[in-house]
């Protein structure tokens, strides 16, 4: 699903309706400033797309060094203490 793809599916915008709403753009606007609208909602869409990739960054970045992360080291130390204390233990199939 694309980002282009939200606001058909939030308001279940048919294509008759589309062709009515581009027509009242085209009025209220004028069509040589329709370029220059689309430019806009473009940059928009990709600064709102930019700030969510950021976002997601710094939660993975933070997720890293957390103690989330400490504990999964600690948990693999653990494993290989017990793995060497025992040794290697296979199942005999049965």
């Amino acid at each position: 699903m694309n980002i282009a793809d939200l606001p058909f599916l939030f308001f279940s915008i048919s294509g008759g309706e589309i062709v009515v709403v581009i027509l009242l753009v085209i009025m209220f606007f004028g069509a040589n400033r329709i370029p220059e609208i689309a430019r806009g909602l473009g940059k928009g869409i990709r600064e709102v797309r930019n700030a969510t990739e950021d976002i997601k960054n710094e939660i993975n970045k933070t997720g890293e060094g957390s103690d989330i992360k400490k504990f999964k080291d600690k948990i693999e130390q653990e494993k290989k203490e017990i793995e060497e204390i025992t040794g290697s233990i296979k199942r005999n199939k049965f």
